[in-house]
């Protein structure tokens, strides 16, 4: 048996919903207390299961970890216990592979399972790998398992082919203790990083360059842990705008940062879609809606996080969308389950082709993976009539209390049991 939501849709939502802590955000900052000892507190992380397996994995590694509150942790470094982290855990979730640069940084070495997650397309830790080979580390692959070893960690200069968001993370925490300066061109320049960067630099890290995609790293023999608090989920924010412009009545959302979220903003504007920021709330003004081209790109540009969610939203506007996926190949399952509920979208090569102005209906569906699984509760709380979502499972791992919140502002919406599909 797994979870599964059913809801009834088409009816208009109002109140307030407010945006938790940054998931994506919260795992490399967890990871990150491997890298010194001392009592560490982090507030503003999502109660959410991959969170709860990166404790997990910490744990296993020797951090202790006691719950504050629905959102707080303190974690105690009272010194690296296992550099081991096993397949059983890694498996589960991709992020787990975020403990190697900071174990590398503090003991100069670690034995990591290659990493499972979602099945959106291959995400190949060679980025990560080349990065640590950069500053110093030996690299055995073997029985599924990464070793990296370094007598000691030395700066260097490091060009990423791709801006790799797990490896831009990786590679920093490992050079933050690194001997000399590492300059880190071709970074991812998401707002986790900076946030990462920020939380490294307030324990004593030099990092210059935060937020552009070339940071210098100059290595600090000591660092100071401390507290710590996460910033808002911007993909989480994204999807309840989303929702505001679907079937929101006076909805408000509290908590966002819209300075994270430029890209989608201007696209929305451009659709016809306002955001209107007031006294830390936002509100939708919704203007004649156009049918419009994207195409997602690494950050700043548009977020592949968000093409899920906004290609609900473009099949209620007239006229023909497309959208363009240029960073994972895998990652339109949701337009199969989208067009069982009277969706109109085809794919050619790499580009969703969106024929809107249609009403979507209730029917069973099936998450693929976590961005897919939040379209779905969308287009079901749009469409007429009962839908049943399988496998929310995937919707879990990224959304906090996802129908709580929902059902707080009026969405009927319940879990229920399914049988496995």
């Amino acid at each position: 048996m797994v979870d599964g939501f059913k809801i009834n849709g088409n009816k208009k939502l109002k109140g307030k919903i407010r945006v938790s802590g940054s998931k994506n955000a919260s795992l490399p900052i967890l990871a990150g207390s491997l890298l010194e000892e001392g009592e560490y507190i982090f507030e503003n992380v999502p109660n959410l299961k991959d969170i709860r397996t990166m404790l997990k994995l910490l744990t296993e590694l020797g951090i202790e970890v006691e719950k504050i509150d629905e959102n707080s942790y303190k974690l105690i470094n009272r010194g690296i216990k296992s550099i081991e982290a096993p397949y059983d855990l890694v498996k589960t979730m991709r992020a787990s592979f975020l403990v190697m640069g900071p174990l590398l940084g503090n003991v100069n070495q670690a034995k990591v399972s290659l990493p499972g997650g979602c099945a959106i397309g291959a995400r190949p830790v060679d980025y990560h790998l080349k990065g640590f080979e950069k500053l110093g580390a030996t690299i055995n692959l073997e029985h599924g398992y990464v070793e990296a070893v370094a007598k000691k960690l030395v700066g260097n200069k490091i060009y990423l082919d791709f801006p790799s968001v797990g490896a831009t993370e990786n590679i920093i925490m490992a050079a933050v203790k690194a001997e000399g300066v590492t300059i880190l061109e071709n970074a991812a320049m998401e707002p986790e990083i900076e946030d990462l960067c920020n939380f490294l630099i307030k324990m004593g890290s030099k990092i210059s360059g935060v937020g552009t995609n070339r940071l210098e790293i100059t290595g600090v023999k000591k660092l100071y842990p401390g507290r710590y608090k996460i910033i808002p989920d911007r993909i989480e924010a994204g999807t309840f705008i989303i929702l505001a412009a679907l079937v929101g009545e006076d909805l408000k959302i509290l908590g966002a940062n819209l300075s994270h979220l430029e890209s989608f903003l201007m696209k929305l504007k451009e659709a016809g879609i306002e955001v209107i920021e007031e006294d830390g709330e936002l509100t939708i003004e919704k203007k004649e809606l156009k049918a419009i081209k994207i195409e997602t790109r690494p950050h700043p540009g548009f977020p592949t996080d968000m093409q899920a969610q906004i290609m609900i939203l473009l099949n209620f506007v007239k006229g023909t969308s497309e959208i363009k996926e240029t960073i994972f190949e895998n990652r339109f399952m949701h337009v199969s389950e989208l067009n069982r509920m009277g969706a109109n979208i085809h794919i050619e090569g790499n580009i969703a082709i969106i024929t809107g102005g249609g009403q979507l209906e209730g029917a069973e569906v099936m998450c693929s993976d976590l961005r897919a699984g939040a379209s779905l509760v969308l287009a079901a709380l749009a469409a007429k009539g009962e839908t049943i979502i399988n496998r929310v499972y995937h919707i879990d791992r990224g959304y906090e209390k996802f129908e709580e919140k929902l059902k707080k502002i009026g969405a009927d919406i319940e879990r229920i049991k399914l049988g496995v599909v």
